[in-house]
């Protein structure tokens, strides 16, 4: 295989994406740089840092209406703005919103141009994965959709098959609305069951427009999926799905919150299983893409004991060899992350302790309630890719 280099992009303004007295603070993006770099994640060869700008007005619109953009500026100024998903609990304004929001659209679409310019084979932007944000509407902490402006931004630039996949705890139902009746892009989603979490949407049966049906992928799982039948659900499904569809790039975002200890969900994973996850996104995108991957990041709530962890494990996975999940965190990170969130249990490791085991989904068993969520999917959107639901060696 040839060698992979890998662009890194980051600026400290970055961290500008501050809501306040809120879950979605920076300080896990800043940990989680810290730790990286602590580690010399970025000293590895054939790494490249890149500095982005903001995203034009011209590229917002790609996903965003004009008058959105106009809110968006405007709704900080005003105490009793009202409308757009903005100035609600979920989604304070805050001074400069427009601009830190365009800059993380920017770092998204830096690490998409890297990759389809072929500068370098893959690449990471952390702070992005803003998957909710819809058309007109800001939802679920997300002013402006980075995910689906960087894959619009691929299209235009020639991609014909893009293939986005979601780890995050929550449906990315912004990138799903935003590609629903195009065929050249691929959405799949592994989440807890809209039936218990925020958005409410990304049932099985959501399956795309009818110009683009078995291009919505959506795998929603029962509260409480361990790494076992998490992987297994992955497995089960997305290596097959993304195979016949055949990319030439994989964008994933890789949101964190799906760990046991995230205080907003209700999944059961440990970062040793999201590093799976991770070494699988990277193997499929080296297997049918030449390994052109785009990776950012997205939810993730626990700031100091999970977020930081998980995503240097996949700035490690993007950049070179994984990290020993055994690995101790460095004792200068340790420091600077229990000064900058006194209080908070602070890791010595890399790891969870949990070794996640692949277990094969097996139609013919009695079925569990991530079983049931497999077979349900796969119903709904297999035979649309010319497979076989029920046979596991599809």
């Amino acid at each position: 295989m040839a060698d992979r280099t890998t662009a890194v992009v980051w600026d400290q303004a970055l961290l500008d994406y501050d809501m306040g007295d809120h879950p979605l603070n920076p300080v896990r993006v800043e940990l989680t740089m810290a730790l990286a770099r602590e580690l010399g994640l970025f000293d590895r060869p054939g790494v490249q840092m890149i500095t982005p700008r903001p995203a034009s007005d011209e590229e917002l619109t790609r996903v965003h209406r004009a008058d959105y953009l106009d809110a968006v500026r405007l709704a900080p100024s005003d105490p009793f703005f009202h409308g757009w998903g903005l100035n609600t609990p979920d989604n304070p304004v805050f001074d400069g919103m427009h601009e830190a929001s365009a800059r993380i659209v920017g770092a998204s679409i830096a690490a998409a141009d890297a990759v389809w310019d072929g500068a370098v084979t893959r690449a990471v932007n952390v702070a992005g994965g803003l998957h909710h944000a819809m058309t007109a509407r800001a939802a679920g902490f997300c002013v402006y959709n980075d995910p689906a402006v960087a894959i619009a931004r691929l299209l235009d630039r020639g991609a014909q098959r893009v293939a986005y996949i979601d780890v995050d705890v929550h449906h990315g139902d912004g990138v799903q609305a935003a590609f629903y009746d195009d065929p050249r892009v691929l959405t799949i989603s592994l989440h807890e069951s809209p039936l218990a979490l925020f958005p409410g949407t990304g049932f099985a049966d959501e399956i795309g427009g009818p110009a683009a049906e078995g291009t919505a992928v959506n795998v929603p799982l029962p509260p409480a999926t361990s790494d076992a039948g998490w992987l297994r659900a992955f497995h089960a499904i997305v290596p097959s799905v993304v195979r016949a569809f055949a990319p030439e790039i994989v964008f994933s975002q890789c949101g964190a919150d799906a760990h046991r200890l995230d205080p907003l969900a209700d999944l059961r994973l440990s970062v040793d299983g999201q590093r799976a996850a991770y070494l699988a996104m990277r193997g499929l995108a080296d297997e049918l893409c030449d390994g052109r991957w785009v990776a950012t990041g997205g939810g993730g709530y626990a700031l100091v004991e999970v977020v930081p962890r998980a995503w240097t494990h996949l700035l490690a996975v993007a950049t070179g060899e994984p990290l020993d999940p055994a690995t101790r965190t460095p004792a200068a990170w340790r420091k600077f992350a229990a000064e900058r969130c006194p209080g908070r249990e602070v890791p010595e490791t890399m790891t969870d302790g949990v070794d996640p085991v692949i277990e094969p989904w097996e139609p013919g068993t009695t079925p569990d309630a991530v079983d049931r969520a497999i077979l349900a999917t796969r119903v709904a959107v297999f035979p649309l890719h010319g497979l076989d639901p029920h046979d596991p060696r599809d």
